[in-house]
């Protein structure tokens, strides 16, 4: 007889954000968004909780599909989230599919997406193990002011703003990070400090909302665990068929995806990630965004 499923969908989430005893903006806003996914699926009779990826004691088989939401440190422990994904994929289904996980976490899907006809900003991969100096990159590459960063990352992890004056004090940090992982080097695009970076949400293949994103003064990081801010953004035409398009240009096509654009140096709007994994949605931001990808789900079920 086949095993009755306990649960129709769990929320991916990590151990700090499971019950926390003090509760800070930040965190706030992560149970905030958490809750509205949760409100959104329950009101459609899905019945659904939110677990640690990583906890030990959960059967993973009692659920029919596992989403990921709000996942944030696997990136700090991708040996241990590999070993977890391989196992997890042969006892539920995961949202968004395992080969789409595994083919996101990696920034080199960007130049999947660039044959498929997709802008992206300029990139230069440099492969683990390298023995190029950032002197020899840059010189390479004819850049002056870039950014690097690993291959696979997340919140600006070790992603550093680079020009000929701070070049050779980052070459020990590059040293060491070259060691283990891969990395990417790109021109530093200037409209970052003054337009921003905008970000595109779609949902089961369909633009649903954007928000643009724009760095504190004096700095290029746009995340607000950074001190950057979010504020709703009205696309234009397209921008919501260039996401579309980004989406579309992804095998399979993602129930959900944050298509994060921005305008580069030559002033051509670009890809500067598709995040398919754990992205934040802002669904606070749309009071319809939650129910859009709770109607995926109850498709998919």
């Amino acid at each position: 007889m086949k095993k009755m499923k306990k649960f129709d969908v769990v929320l991916l989430t990590e151990a700090k954000y499971i019950d926390p005893k003090t509760v800070d903006w930040y965190t706030d806003q992560v149970l905030t968004e958490d809750g509205l996914v949760l409100e959104a699926l329950q009101k459609k009779g899905i019945h659904a909780t939110k677990k640690d990826w990583a906890d030990p004691d959960f059967d993973w088989s009692s659920t029919r599909f596992a989403i990921f939401r709000t996942t944030w440190d696997y990136f700090h422990r991708f040996e241990e989230f590999d070993t977890w994904l391989n196992k997890v994929s042969q006892q539920t289904k995961l949202i968004n599919s395992i080969d789409l996980v595994r083919w996101n976490m990696d920034k080199h899907y960007l130049l999947d997406l660039s044959e498929r006809g997709v802008h992206i900003v300029n990139s230069y991969f440099v492969e683990k193990g390298s023995d190029f100096t950032l002197q020899d990159l840059h010189d390479h590459t004819g850049w002056t002011e870039t950014v690097i960063k690993p291959a696979i990352s997340g919140a600006a992890r070790h992603t550093y703003r680079l020009d000929p004056t701070t070049i050779h004090e980052h070459e020990s940090i590059f040293r060491n990070v070259i060691a283990n992982e891969s990395m990417l080097l790109q021109p530093f695009q200037k409209s970052i400090t003054t337009k921003g970076e905008v970000s595109h949400i779609v949902i089961d293949g369909n633009y649903c909302h954007s928000v643009l994103k724009k760095a504190k003064e004096g700095d290029y990081r746009v995340q607000d665990d950074w001190g950057g801010t979010v504020q709703s953004y009205k696309a234009n035409k397209e921008e919501i068929e260039f996401a579309e398009y980004a989406v579309r240009s992804c095998k399979p096509i993602p129930v959900y995806a944050r298509v994060d654009l921005m305008w580069d140096n030559d002033e051509r709007l670009a890809l500067c990630e598709l995040e398919l994994v754990e992205p934040e949605l802002w669904f606070r931001k749309n009071e319809k965004a939650a129910d859009l990808l709770a109607a995926a789900i109850e498709k998919m079920l």
